[in-house]
């Protein structure tokens, strides 16, 4: 599992990340903002107050949403998690 250490909100629903391998790069997360328990991201302030979780090691905002570490660290480097070495 990968974990984050640093986060920074960006504009237009773009975080930059880094992960404890040093890895870091931005993730545009614009094509779920508004669906499903993305739409608090609309309200003002909410998509900023993007936090580490520090029991899952992941980005998360108040009310229980969170991100896959996984998938964050996959969209950073271009890799499928899912395949097979």
């Amino acid at each position: 599992m990968h974990c984050v250490v640093e986060v920074k909100p960006l504009t237009g629903f773009k975080i930059w990340l880094k992960f404890s391998d040093g890895v870091e790069g931005a993730v545009d997360l614009s094509d779920i903002a508004g669906k499903g328990v993305f739409e608090a991201w609309k309200e003002p302030g909410v998509f900023d107050s993007v936090f580490i979780d520090p029991v899952s090691h992941t980005i998360a905002w108040p009310g229980g949403i969170d991100l896959c570490p996984d998938s964050l660290y996959a969209e950073v480097t271009g890799k499928d998690i899912f395949a097979r070495g």
